[in-house]
């Protein structure tokens, strides 16, 4: 088996009997990185071949002494919406282009803590602005299941978003794992186009404290990995209490790779009427309907449930994310850090600076953003989304009494052409339509590849779970993983 085929297990395994090394590990995923620049896939924003080179190093000498951290030696991929003390994070924006932060992200602190291999930064939608991995000022990330030379495929395909690079990375073979964010679904949709495992944690569960901010209310720390246990092992090291972070919870971080492999007999599995919408892809629907044979094949119970204020989650979305993005994104005025574009006075320098920094879509949500927080809007809009977001929360919390965990499609569709829906802006925002509830009621959830479509592209099944109940979500997805047996990659990898 090729170094890159290995599972963060199965590697750490490796080693440990010393089959090979930290710094042989590293140099073949950095060879595949350097593979995947030349055919032009654009994953990373900022490649660093000369830290990951110290610190495999690093990491060997460690396990010679026997002092070998939880993830040592493991190299992986960082979205650059995570701020990395001394390189450069962008958040996929023009207006951060050259910012290189003083302090490390807790997130990340705690990673290289552990022992991982930082191989770079990744492309991403500007700010988490997106589903498609477009809207960077980077330019697109061509996904690896384009085709066997992606760069020349007759229709390149988009990787999702807006954490299209790490997932691109890892389905590619480019990187073990990788850091996402998850805003609305933005490591769970990337996860589900690419044919990779991608989680979205509870709410409170990993630090925010270093991620460069979208939504305040809505942001948590991703994870995308090839396996279930991967994804397991990640959480256990990313996840804990941080004081510096005011939304963080002070709760025990369980053992989550014990919970793996288990069981699902008497599991009570609910299955959300309300997510079988008009226009679903036949494709998708079949898919979920053998995902809930498969998990009753496997000993879980099947439960009808409804959560009857989902049609509502939508819009309620896009006028929260927005708002909360337009107070955060109120800092890049050219005055303290970023680009600064001159004017004639301080207005026209923010008016200058702000224009020619940010994307298209940022300059729109932040537009939405600051409509809805205006003194007559404020009420109509904002509130009244506030409200109806507390509905949202209640539908789980009651569907929850009655099952363990839910099972719904990740992704109305496989993923699509770049450029395919990009002129507008709502069907983009439907790309999210399954995964967006959970970010507005802090629920944990994880994408699992579940299936091919017919045109032989990944698509995946999202299990969504309890707050704090990780551990429970994992026995449920690993059970999901062994009966859909996907173990397909795409026509470009390392």
């Amino acid at each position: 088996m090729k170094l890159t085929d290995l599972s963060i297990t199965e590697a750490l395994i490796g080693l440990e009997a010393k089959k090979f090394s930290a710094a042989e590990l590293t140099d073949t995923y950095i060879k595949g990185v350097e593979k995947s620049e030349d055919a032009g896939l654009n994953i990373f924003i900022t490649r660093t071949p000369e830290i990951a080179r110290r610190q495999a190093k690093e990491s060997d000498a460690r396990r010679a002494a026997g002092k070998a951290g939880a993830l040592d030696g493991i190299p992986i991929a960082i979205k650059d919406l995570f701020c990395t003390k001394g390189t450069r994070t962008t958040a996929g924006s023009h207006i951060l282009t050259n910012f290189v932060p003083t302090y490390e992200s807790t997130v990340t602190q705690k990673l290289f803590d552990a022992g991982i291999v930082m191989l770079g930064k990744t492309n991403q939608d500007e700010f988490g602005f997106g589903t498609a991995n477009v809207n960077t000022a980077f330019g697109p990330v061509i996904s690896p299941w384009s085709g066997p030379d992606p760069a020349k495929a007759a229709r390149k395909l988009i990787p999702g978003g807006s954490s299209g690079g790490s997932a691109a990375a890892v389905a590619g073979r480019f990187a073990m794992a990788a850091t996402g964010t998850d805003t609305g679904g933005s490591s769970r949709q990337p996860a589900a186009m690419t044919g990779i495992v991608g989680m979205k944690p509870t709410y409170g569960r990993c630090s925010r404290w270093g991620i460069i901010a979208f939504a305040s209310s809505l942001d948590q720390a991703g994870v995308m990995t090839r396996t279930v246990a991967d994804t397991a092992l990640m959480l256990k090291v990313m996840a804990g209490f941080d004081p510096k972070d005011s939304t963080s919870v002070d709760k025990p971080v369980p053992d989550f790779l014990s919970a793996v492999g288990q069981s699902i007999k008497g599991m009570k599995i609910g299955i959300p009427r309300e997510y079988s919408i008009d226009g679903l892809n036949p494709e998708v629907n079949l898919l979920w309907d053998k995902g809930i044979a498969m998990m009753k094949s496997a000993g879980a119970e099947i439960i009808d449930i409804s959560l009857p204020h989902t049609k509502y989650a939508l819009p309620v979305y896009y006028i929260i994310a927005p708002a909360e993005a337009s107070s955060n994104l109120a800092r890049y005025d050219g005055v303290r850090y970023g680009v600064r574009v001159p004017g004639e006075n301080l207005s026209s320098m923010y008016e200058n600076t702000r224009g020619a920094g940010f994307t298209k879509e940022g300059r729109r949500r932040i537009l939405i953003g600051t409509y809805v927080l205006s003194a007559g809007y404020y009420d109509a809009y904002y509130l009244k989304a506030q409200k109806v977001r507390r509905l949202l929360r209640n539908d789980f919390d009651e569907a929850l009494k009655k099952c363990d965990v839910l099972l719904t499609p990740t992704a109305p569709s496989a993923a699509f052409a770049i450029g395919e829906k990009q002129d507008d802006p709502v069907q983009m925002y439907l790309e999210d339509v399954f995964t967006i509830s959970l970010n507005l009621v802090g629920l944990p959830g994880i994408s699992v590849p579940a299936g091919l479509a017919s045109n032989g592209l990944p698509l995946g099944l999202q299990l969504i779970g309890r707050a704090f109940d990780e551990t429970t979500l994992f026995k449920a997805a690993s059970a999901l993983e062994k009966a859909a047996g996907f173990n397909h990659k795409p026509p470009f990898t390392a």
